[in-house]
């Protein structure tokens, strides 16, 4: 069982309507709901942990998580209401406008924990910045990083941090605990500078951390390991938008990895080439498959 934790939310999708104005559609969305939505269609067994809003806006996402096979159980139904993101894209790249200030996603407390039944948890997103439920996950992790498989892809919006100082020490610190990172190029490059980015993703390594992933965009993917990397290439796919493109990676490597029966510490301390190479492959062909259709929409299995 994996255990995603983090945001969900509506994205407000640029449109235009039957007269030709400029419109936005409401749908389902935020980096880790992305990547629990990708790994219940990818058949793994898969939990989200997130405060849901008790408004009609609230069922939407949990209606998405019924549909994708995905436990909804450990989201406490909070009376707050839902984070809405305007997404505006320029070239086929999202930029998005947040409005979350006081919502059930920023209310939820180490109260509103479940008891933890996965054997991996994944954790990222916009839900790791500020104080609130960032501090809540951080917790979390830095606990069930002792005894269970933990992941972690900030994938960080600038424009969103208000306190770049106090995000970054949560954000080095979740990563020292973690067992699997995964960085865009971009990421690493904001995280640690300008350098060699097979030097940098490297010194992310350490005897907690086992497993590296760096995506290039269309270039592809490369996992760092111990003493080893592999590339997998970018599968070509002419791309509407990126919405969720690394959500669904995300997904697809967790998923490789749980049918490998990686997603253990003994497991991943002992993995090779070849499995690794297997779960980026599926990463890399789910992902390839969202960027070819708008809006986050990650495939079910059947469609690799």
């Amino acid at each position: 069982m994996i255990l995603c934790c983090g945001e969900a939310l509506i994205d407000m999708l640029p449109r235009q309507s039957t007269l030709g104005e400029d419109a936005f559609a409401p749908h389902a969305g935020g980096a880790v709901f992305n990547t629990a939505i990708a790994l219940g269609r990818l058949g793994a067994q898969t939990q989200f942990l997130c405060g849901l809003s008790t408004d009609f806006l609230g069922d939407i996402l949990r209606d998405k998580l019924v549909e994708a096979g995905v436990d909804a159980a450990p989201s406490p139904a909070l009376d707050a209401p839902c984070t809405v993101a305007f997404v505006k894209l320029v070239d086929g790249q999202a930029t998005y406008a947040f409005y979350d200030e006081n919502s059930a996603m920023r209310s939820l407390t180490a109260g509103d924990l479940p008891d933890i039944t996965a054997n991996a948890l994944f954790f990222g997103g916009i839900s790791l910045v500020g104080d609130g439920c960032g501090q809540v996950y951080e917790d979390l992790m830095l606990e069930q990083s002792k005894s269970r498989i933990t992941m972690i892809d900030p994938n960080i919006r600038p424009g969103f941090i208000r306190d770049e100082g106090a995000y970054r020490d949560r954000i080095e610190r979740m990563m020292a605990a973690a067992d699997i990172i995964k960085l865009s190029d971009e990421d690493l490059g904001w995280l640690r500078g300008d350098g060699d980015l097979a030097e940098l993703a490297r010194g992310l390594l350490s005897d907690r951390t086992r497993l590296v992933c760096i995506t290039e965009g269309a270039k592809g993917v490369t996992g760092y390991m111990q003493g080893a990397s592999v590339f997998v290439a970018a599968p070509k796919a002419e791309v509407v938008d990126t919405v969720g493109a690394g959500d669904t990676f995300n997904a697809g490597v967790l998923a490789g990895l749980d049918e490998a029966g990686a997603l253990t510490k003994p497991a991943l301390d002992g993995l090779d080439e070849e499995t690794l190479r297997s779960a980026l492959t599926l990463g890399a062909q789910a992902a390839a498959i969202t960027v070819s259709r708008a809006g986050a929409n990650p495939p079910k299995r059947g469609e690799l």
